[in-house]
């Protein structure tokens, strides 16, 4: 079937199987692989991107379900070569380890501060619980996410 999805601003239309997975979509048709595909159970939070701006697991949503909807994933963040405040954060706190939940963080994190721009902790806990880090104790994203809301962008970056 065919389906048009939009991807970080860019329609996207192809002819797919009706169960392609999101997440597959993704990483296979327009090559963005930086939404990693973890647990295939919804449980690891590595393939969360935005839909429509609200973070989903991308390996539970099938890609025909996405179909007219705005899609960012994590390539979207860095715009004309300057990171996102939660990616800089995520820098300037030693937020990641071996980075495989680190694209699914960022966008759950950015999600958090798009809709909340000044969380409590307790709040970015509960936003990133659907996550999974096997790195770190969630210290640092916390802080790393803190740092994000005490330096937000100059602009409201544009996808």
């Amino acid at each position: 079937m065919q389906v048009t999805i939009t991807v970080n601003g860019v329609p996207v239309t192809r002819d797919i199987e009706p169960r392609l997975l999101l997440v597959h979509f993704i990483r296979e048709t327009p090559g963005l692989t930086g939404t990693h595909w973890g647990c295939d159970t919804s449980n690891c939070g590595a393939c969360v991107v935005l839909m429509d701006d609200k973070p989903i697991k991308s390996c539970t949503q099938l890609a025909v379900m996405s179909e007219g909807h705005d899609i960012r994933t994590v390539e979207s963040l860095e715009v004309d070569g300057r990171l996102d405040p939660v990616q800089q954060g995520f820098h300037e706190k030693h937020a990641l380890q071996c980075g495989f939940c680190t694209p699914g963080m960022l966008m759950t994190s950015r999600a958090l501060l798009d809709e909340n721009p000044d969380p409590t902790d307790h709040d970015i806990r509960t936003a990133i619980s659907g996550a999974i880090c096997r790195c770190t104790g969630y210290q640092n994203i916390v802080a790393a996410v803190r740092w994000a809301a005490e330096h937000p962008a100059v602009e409201k970056q544009e996808v």
